[in-house]
């Protein structure tokens, strides 16, 4: 079954910025890469997602639920982390939490846990804050109520490695316990180690849909070596599982996410 339904969703800004007739589905307990550089439709399909957004064309549903008519019950119980955090400054991070906590009125069973699990103090005030530390509240208040369902923007922006660390471990866990996760990043290795399938956006389209191995499968290079003589190169075949011919050897090589990535999109495709 599906968590996540996204169909033929279209929202043109003009001048090839939106999302045009994107669909795609994300299963109960899946994790989900969705990725693309700033402008490719990314936050705006989650800001349809959550709600914030009327489709024009198409339909968005989580669980079931349309996105649009039933945002008010969506907003409460998923957990969500913008691509940009907007806080009240002058709250403190306790304040705000306790604030989250009783708009959604679904508790903070977590909150704790989440907080020495990011080294974060709830007291002192947002506007103090450096941009890592009002991350690391965003993902508090995503998380602390142990949502089902979890759309993340960007979630490790301004986070320091060994946060992304457990940023990335939090997911891989929370994927276990059958959670399903929806994730735009431009970090290919926080996809790469906790997705399962990835979607690449690019000028609001959608140009790959798969798992990532096979994705890594469809995307290989071949490398051809001339060597001294056949008996060399039939040694070098065999250590680099190369096929030979003659003194040559032509070899394969599975590419990165980010390659694959760069395959799909050049300088000139803009969009959102």
């Amino acid at each position: 079954m599906s968590a996540i339904v996204i169909s033929n969703l279209t929202r043109d800004y003009g001048e090839n910025r939106g999302v045009f007739d994107l669909s795609l589905t994300v299963g109960k307990s899946e994790a989900f890469g969705f990725l693309g550089p700033n402008g490719a439709g990314k936050t705006t399909t989650i800001r349809h997602l959550m709600g914030f957004i009327k489709p024009k064309v198409g339909t968005v549903t989580i669980d079931g639920r349309d996105c649009w008519r039933e945002r008010d019950i969506i907003q409460k119980q998923l957990g969500y982390i913008p691509g940009e955090i907007a806080f009240f400054d002058d709250m403190s991070s306790a304040e705000f939490l306790r604030f989250t906590a009783k708009y959604r009125g679904t508790g903070n069973a977590r909150e704790k846990e989440m907080l020495d699990r990011f080294d974060l103090s709830p007291k002192g005030k947002i506007k103090k804050m450096s941009k890592g530390m009002k991350q690391k509240i965003g993902i508090v208040a995503a998380f602390m109520h142990d949502p089902e369902v979890l759309l993340l923007d960007e979630p490790t922006s301004g986070l320091d490695p060994l946060m992304q660390c457990r940023f990335i471990d939090l997911v891989t866990e929370e994927k276990k316990r059958g959670k399903t996760i929806l994730m735009s990043s431009h970090m290919f290795d926080e996809v790469e180690r906790t997705c399962h399938r990835i979607g690449i956006i690019r000028a609001g389209r959608l140009v790959a849909l798969d798992t990532t191995d096979a994705l890594r499968d469809k995307h290989v290079r071949p490398y051809t070596v001339r060597l001294d003589d056949e008996q060399t190169a039939s040694a070098f075949a065999k250590d680099f599982d190369g096929r030979q011919d003659g003194v040559a050897v032509t070899v394969s090589t599975r590419q990165t996410l980010e390659q694959i990535f760069l395959d799909y999109y050049d300088v000139s495709g803009g969009d959102r």
